[in-house]
């Protein structure tokens, strides 16, 4: 019978002291496993807590680059508004240098025409 005992053999008997010795390592090791235990249960609730904060960070991390973006996109339309009517009044502007400029020299070119030409006479007389 290989899977059985012979009742003839019987185990060694423990001596009481080999018996508590045996019991303490017995409740060491059940000690053991329950500071493992613990030390898990601990990582997990450790875990969540990590996990928890690092979500409320990055929500509020969102929320505050949500407001920079949203600054940021006043001052480019302020920017952009600016711009236009800068671009506007100096249209304006422009354009009234440009008319002013064209009539000086229109005139310009009219002095000078007409300088050229009583030259051109004095000399051909």
């Amino acid at each position: 019978m290989a899977g059985k005992r012979a009742s003839n053999t019987s185990r060694p008997t423990m001596s009481p002291e080999v018996k508590r010795a045996y019991a303490q390592v017995e409740k060491g090791v059940r000690g053991i496993g329950k500071s493992i235990a613990d030390i898990q249960q601990g990582l997990r609730q450790a875990e969540r807590k990590v996990e928890t904060d690092a979500r409320a960070r990055i929500r509020a991390l969102r929320d505050e680059a949500r407001m920079e973006l949203k600054a940021l996109q006043v001052r480019r339309r302020e920017a952009s508004q600016t711009l236009k009517r800068l671009a506007g009044a100096a249209e304006s502007s422009w354009r009234d240098v440009k008319q002013s400029a064209d009539s000086i020299f229109a005139d310009a070119r009219a002095t000078a025409d007409s300088v050229i030409r009583r030259f051109r006479k004095a000399l051909s007389t």
